[in-house]
């Protein structure tokens, strides 16, 4: 969620409290690779450090990515976006926001954070080129609003870069 809209969500359900409570208990035994959790006192939004993949054009690069919850997850994706500055990739946004399908028409809720931080750096790791997707400055400008990418209708067309 936007910082605007973060106070505005509503709180966790039991059911994604009692998951995320697993899933951040399994997470500290055995975190994915390249990846960090920033320890906060809120379970609904985590913030992640995310460490390019060695050999790829990310190597020796960190980002962060904000994971805000929504009350029903697991049944429902969280919403996932890079932190300023976000990386240079032809599904990133310069907002941050991720154009990939897991999290939005093919999410299912089986999937975890750490299954989402490793499609992430999949997606990372596959670039050939860094470079901003091709309309970038028209959808950026079409969310000043502060508008959700949950709330965009993403077309998935290309799954190579």
């Amino acid at each position: 969620m936007t910082s605007s809209s973060a106070s505005s969500r509503k709180a966790l359900s039991k059911i994604a409290c009692n998951r995320l409570q697993k899933e951040l208990t399994e997470w500290q035994l055995s975190p994915p690779s390249s990846f960090k959790h920033k320890v906060t006192d809120n379970l609904q939004r985590w913030v992640i450090e995310a460490n390019g993949a060695a050999g790829t054009l990310y190597a020796n690069e960190t980002y962060q990515l904000q994971v805000d919850f929504p009350e029903h997850y697991p049944m429902e994706a969280p919403q996932v976006i890079f932190a300023p500055p976000a990386p240079l990739h032809p599904h990133i946004y310069s907002n941050g926001h991720i154009c990939l399908d897991i999290l939005y028409d093919s999410w299912s809720p089986a999937m975890t954070v750490s299954s989402i931080c490793i499609s992430i750096l999949s997606m990372l790791s596959s670039a050939t080129v860094k470079q901003r997707p091709a309309d970038n400055d028209r959808y950026v400008k079409n969310c000043r609003s502060g508008r959700s990418p949950k709330e965009t209708r993403w077309w998935f067309h290309d799954d190579k870069v």
